[in-house]
């Protein structure tokens, strides 16, 4: 058997993600519910692109949104958690220096976009709620599509630096990444130079989208409040708000455990491996499998057409 813990490389042709550390012995048990996971996340995802392609009357802004919200869930979490799998299953856990940049590029450009569309979303109920009688004319379908494009180019340029820092360092103390997929801050901790501007840019990069996404986001929840409250009875303004709630319970589950992850990585010098490790699967898989729920069950049209799909019912 090779030995991995030790070599001399500038490049490594392959590097050995371990799943999470320490819990090696319990890797079947814990496989049971990411697995779970992931596919209630494949199949509410799919379920919500099915859906919205089927029903012309969800042939709007906030469900075009919803759909690309979807896709970089399922891209998301397919960069990540079919390779936990094979870990905790088969026991495999090689992965090509060139698919660790790939996936490394994947994982923190779809992150970006999921920030991306979250304040697209925003601006969508924004739209609707301050402005319902030039809703339409607001978001065409043009504007809708150059947003979401906008959002696609912003991430992807924004994460193309990372695999580019990475190969860039040299690799001369191990190959053994303790992780189950190639972190940017993984990666570059095995590196045997100074990484400062890898985690400068890493740090730039987490404070800038996220900072600039949550100040857009904010701005347009303080016009929908002023709003709001702006009605005339406490009804209206319950039910103006409660069509905010989706939205707001899937920035709460995409900003929340992101955040904590990114920050524990950099400072919790003192937190156990495993549990940064589990905290970062909790970042990876929560909003894929939340993010349909919550719009499933909160969305009258979704549930509703759901509901006729399961009991085979024509309209």
């Amino acid at each position: 058997m090779p030995d991995f813990n030790t070599t001399d490389f500038s490049n490594p042709s392959t590097f050995i993600l371990l799943g999470i550390p320490g819990l090696e012995a319990a890797h079947i048990w814990i496989s049971i519910p990411f697995c779970a996971m992931y596919a209630i996340a494949v199949l509410g995802n799919f379920t919500i692109l099915f859906i919205v392609k089927r029903e012309p009357s969800l042939h709007g802004p906030m469900f075009y949104f919803l759909c690309m919200l979807a896709v970089s869930d399922l891209v998301l979490s397919t960069s990540t958690l079919p390779k936990m799998l094979s870990i905790f299953w088969f026991n495999s856990r090689e992965i090509s220096f060139s698919a660790c940049l790939t996936q490394m590029y994947f994982v923190h450009s779809f992150s970006g976009m999921e920030s991306g569309i979250l304040v697209a979303m925003a601006f969508d109920r924004y739209a609707a709620i301050c402005h319902p009688l030039r809703y339409s004319t607001i978001l065409k379908n043009s504007v809708v599509a150059k947003i979401g494009l906008a959002v696609v180019l912003r991430s992807g340029i924004l994460a193309l630096p990372y695999p580019f820092l990475a190969r860039r360092w040299p690799y001369c103390r191990t190959n053994i990444i303790p992780n189950f997929y190639c972190g940017h801050i993984a990666v570059v901790k095995l590196a045997c130079s100074d990484i400062h501007i890898s985690s400068y840019y890493g740090m730039f990069d987490l404070f800038s989208v996220i900072g600039m996404d949550v100040f857009f986001i904010s701005v347009s929840y303080t016009q929908i409040l002023r709003a709001i409250f702006r009605l005339p009875t406490k009804d209206a303004r319950l039910k103006t708000f409660g069509t905010c709630i989706s939205h707001l319970c899937a920035i709460s589950a995409l900003y929340i455990p992101d955040l904590f992850s990114s920050l524990m990585y950099r400072f919790g010098r003192n937190v156990p491996l495993h549990v940064l490790v589990l905290i970062s699967s909790v970042y990876h898989l929560f909003p894929p499998v939340l993010h349909p729920v919550i719009y499933g069950v909160r969305t009258k049209q979704i549930r509703d057409r759901l509901l006729r799909l399961l009991t085979h019912k024509e309209t």
